[in-house]
């Protein structure tokens, strides 16, 4: 069990963004951008926390280093930051089904984080 990262939130531009700035890198230099679920097909760190966020609703993701840039319906916000957050402290908590680490492997619900 790996530990989790901290996440703080900034609210982008426009009112569909936001940019989730965490204290360790999820990708090297590269920046990944994920347009849909298929093209995250990967099973590198970034690329199953993309497949997470688009299950909880996102609609696009980008992630270099340690920002998480999610693009979601305007209206949705209120309910998915601290979903998305939550997924993104707890990625490398739980990382991997086949290890069975997955948050139902653990008994664990994926759920909001609190908060405060």
């Amino acid at each position: 069990m790996g530990q989790p990262i901290t996440v703080s939130v900034r609210t982008g531009a426009r009112p569909d963004v936001r940019f989730f700035n965490c204290n360790r890198s999820i990708t090297g230099m590269a920046i990944e951008v994920y347009n849909d679920t298929d093209s995250a097909a990967g099973d590198r760190p970034p690329d199953v926390l993309a497949r997470r966020l688009f299950d909880a609703g996102a609609t696009k993701v980008t992630i270099y280093s340690n920002v998480v840039t999610v693009e979601a319906p305007a209206d949705r916000w209120t309910e998915l930051e601290p979903r998305t957050t939550f997924l993104i402290e707890h990625l490398f908590e739980f990382y991997g089904d086949d290890a069975g680490w997955s948050f139902e492997a653990r008994g664990m619900e994926p759920q909001e984080s609190k908060v405060q």
